[in-house]
């Protein structure tokens, strides 16, 4: 349930973490009911801004777009900005354009390839509950003497709220916070204007997911030293192998590193040893070639060996209508006539 004053707050929102103002021509690759387009529809009309509208996304139309409109700013998730980078279209903008990424989280490799273009990426994370981004990974001058890997590592994390909305926690169990160490694990915890009232006609779902007077996002990250907060996984997706916590975004994180690979997603898998084991479903970019034994090698060359997929499996990835990849579909089809872990 969305109050008035919400809405209003996050709107304000938008406008001051991606600057936007009368001049802005928005372009809409994201759906507008999707939290009401993140509250964009509202924030790009407040400023008198101009909408620039889509029936559907395509990456090609979005580059004459962007050429052709002066498109200063869109929306979407990583496969969304994945498609983008890799069209036969793309080049070097002519001038910056803002690209808001939420979602799932980006990886490096994409961040970093989207400001090679010229684009200049707001890295935010929030759910429907918080009427869309609730926390943004805010720029740190510092981070330009950084090498390109290094700073699209820092980008790649989710930050802290935004300026108009309290901060975010990292807590645990008894809801007390984690240490600022990068390491430990613990649920995502928001609170303030900027979150749903509560579930409608829902009471028992609303006092779960809202207990202690603070949102339950569901979602497991740790906490940095600097305050940002970094996902590592949905409480479901974690997987669990010989007692050892293994999270998905990093192994999609690695495998998204080789030069082949345009997008990925990696599940538990049934093992009858370990417990589960990690599969990576694999898109390779137009063009290019890559094996299973090449994809889990590289794996082992850049994470924990135990952390590399035991398996992958090329083809499409099945995605919603916004754009996020279904991992319920794989996993369900890789568990299906065996006993699933319960979470």
């Amino acid at each position: 349930m969305y109050s008035h004053r919400g809405v209003w707050v996050n709107a304000l929102g938008e406008l001051v973490e991606t600057a936007m103002s009368f001049d802005t021509k928005y372009l809409w690759t994201l759906p507008m009911f999707h939290c009401n387009g993140w509250c964009f529809t509202w924030a790009v009309t407040a400023v008198a801004g101009t909408h620039v509208c889509l029936r559907r996304v395509e990456p090609g139309r979005i580059w004459d777009l962007l050429d052709r409109e002066g498109v200063t700013h869109y929306n979407g998730a990583p496969t969304v900005q994945i498609g983008v980078v890799n069209d036969p279209k793309a080049h070097k903008l002519a001038r910056p354009v803002t690209v808001t990424v939420a979602g799932a989280p980006p990886s490096p490799t994409l961040l970093g390839k989207l400001k090679e273009l010229g684009f200049r990426p707001v890295h935010v994370y929030g759910l429907t509950e918080t009427y869309g981004p609730h926390t943004v990974c805010g720029w740190n001058a510092d981070w330009d003497r950084l090498p390109a890997e290094e700073q699209a590592r820092l980008a790649a994390r989710q930050g802290q709220g935004y300026a108009l909305f309290d901060l975010v926690r990292v807590v645990d169990e008894h809801m007390n916070d984690v240490p600022q160490d990068g390491e430990t694990l613990g649920e995502v915890i928001m609170v303030g204007n900027n979150v749903a009232k509560g579930y409608y006609e829902q009471p028992e779902a609303t006092a779960e997911a809202f207990r202690g007077g603070w949102f339950h996002s569901g979602d497991i990250g740790v906490w940095h030293p600097d305050g940002y907060i970094e996902l590592r996984d949905r409480k479901k997706d974690i997987i669990i192998s010989g007692g050892e916590n293994i999270s998905t975004i990093e192994v999609e994180q690695c495998v998204a590193r080789h030069p082949a690979v345009m997008e990925c997603a990696v599940v538990a898998i049934p093992d009858e040893k370990w417990g589960e084991r990690p599969k990576a479903f694999v898109t390779l970019k137009p063009g290019q070639r890559a094996t299973e034994p090449e994809i889990i090698e590289f794996c082992k060359q850049h994470i924990a060996g135990f952390k590399a997929p035991a398996a992958v499996e090329f083809g499409d990835l099945p995605k919603t209508s916004t754009g996020k990849i279904q991992k319920f579909v794989l996993r369900d089809r890789e568990w299906k006539g065996k006993t699933k872990r319960i979470n």
